[in-house]
């Protein structure tokens, strides 16, 4: 077998060898996992890589419960991966925001995913340390057990209890607590969307939250803000300068967002995810870095399930 996962199941009438077939059920669940400790989807595909080669040895027979058997392999690699990522992240060229993606409309329905992949909470999973990070997300959004959570990141189960415990305390502290239904939002991101393509000042300073915070991630490839920009005027003003651009919304990791086009271009420019709060948009994170727009022009299957 070569190093490549497989990307689809096999239509013919021969079906696949038993752990692809295995593999095949779970590659979503396995992919969103590791997106969601990284952050970034070429990595979590590198790290499917990983785990296709290392579940090809396996022999089925000696596996239990083969979800969780992959879980952990997946979780294992994308951790290794994330301590080296986290590294050269400090060295990065102004704000790192996550790799965007485009998912299906049926990722908000369920809040819980859809909550977990949101720019906000992934931003909010980037102020963990590695193995936190990988803990909450195997605890809290994919269910794991101690047990097999302690076998992945090389812990005893009750050190996992004692990380995920911290890890849920720091999460809670910082993670958005407003709830907004999905008629709020799109009434804020329409309105949002008229006042930029119009350039209408008093448009965007009614539709920001007064202590809106822009986030802009070029990566040092663009042109981007190197710092976070704070409070509705100052960011109206940045915003007022999104000339010659096309505005379309879309589901981008399962919430309402902006892909920016510019006049006569067919490729992203940029994406705009907002977070909004009592009907008003309170976060900005638009990236820009070209090397993260690569996954938008189809939808990228994510999942908490199979």
């Amino acid at each position: 077998m070569d190093g490549t996962p497989p990307a689809a199941p096999d239509d013919r009438a021969d079906r696949p060898d038993p752990a692809t077939e295995v593999f095949l059920t779970h590659r979503n669940l396995l992919f969103t996992v590791a997106y969601e400790i990284l952050g970034s989807a070429a990595d979590a595909e590198d790290v499917l890589q990983e785990t296709w080669l290392k579940w090809a040895g396996v022999d089925l027979g000696g596996v239990g419960n083969r979800r969780a058997y992959l879980v952990r392999i997946t979780a294992r690699q994308a951790l290794m991966r994330l301590r080296s990522l986290s590294r050269r992240r400090e060295s990065y060229v102004g704000p790192w925001l996550p790799e965007p993606l485009l998912t299906a409309p049926d990722v908000a329905e369920d809040v819980e995913l859809a909550d977990s992949v949101s720019m906000a909470m992934l931003l909010v999973l980037e102020t963990l340390a590695p193995t936190e990070r990988a803990v909450f997300v195997l605890r809290e959004v994919f269910d794991l057990g101690y047990d097999d959570i302690a076998r992945a990141v090389d812990k005893t189960p009750a050190a996992v209890r004692q990380i995920a415990h911290r890890a849920r305390t720091r999460v809670a502290a910082r993670r958005p607590h407003a709830t907004v239904s999905a008629a709020e939002a799109e009434r804020a991101l329409d309105a949002f969307q008229r006042a930029v393509e119009t350039g209408d000042l008093q448009g965007l300073l009614d539709v920001l939250s007064p202590d809106v915070v822009l986030l802009t991630d070029g990566g040092g490839l663009v042109r981007a803000a190197l710092a976070p920009i704070t409070g509705a005027e100052a960011v109206a003003a940045v915003l007022r300068g999104v000339t010659d651009a096309r505005l379309r919304p879309a589901q981008v990791n399962g919430r309402l967002a902006l892909l920016v086009r510019r006049e006569g271009e067919t490729e992203v420019d940029s994406v705009m995810a907002v977070r909004v709060a009592e009907g008003l948009v309170a976060g900005l994170y638009v990236v820009r870095n070209p090397e993260k727009l690569s996954r938008l022009e189809r939808e990228v299957a994510v999942s908490r399930g199979a």
